[in-house]
């Protein structure tokens, strides 16, 4: 599966359009990783309890996406994003979004 930000692939060409397809997740922090979180933030540096659990929300709602996509017939995903909002003071969606399309190689686009 190709999944790309951008609304074309190069040397590729899209032979029909799907629709729109998305994937989501939600996540709540955890109370041992929040104090590990208030030490960092005293202290400096990277709160990487909170990047790690952001990494793995997004492939999860990008998993989800490309599964939904697979379904469809889809062989790529254009115009890909990622949107969150907040559920509740500990809890947050992440959303990844895009079009699924079903691409050919182009003859005709060469490099």
């Amino acid at each position: 599966m190709i999944v790309v930000t951008a609304n074309r692939v190069s040397r590729k060409r899209i032979v029909r359009t799907l629709g729109l397809v998305r994937g989501n997740t939600i996540r709540t922090r955890h109370i041992g990783k929040d104090i590990m979180a208030v030490f960092r933030n005293i202290v400096g540096g990277e709160v990487a309890e909170y990047t790690k659990l952001l990494g793995e929300s997004r492939e999860q709602a990008l998993d989800r996406m490309v599964e939904e996509a697979t379904g469809l017939g889809a062989n790529g995903i254009i115009s890909v994003r990622f949107s969150t909002s907040m559920i509740m003071g500990a809890a947050a969606e992440l959303l990844a979004y895009g079009t699924a399309v079903v691409l050919e190689d182009d003859p005709s686009d060469t490099p």
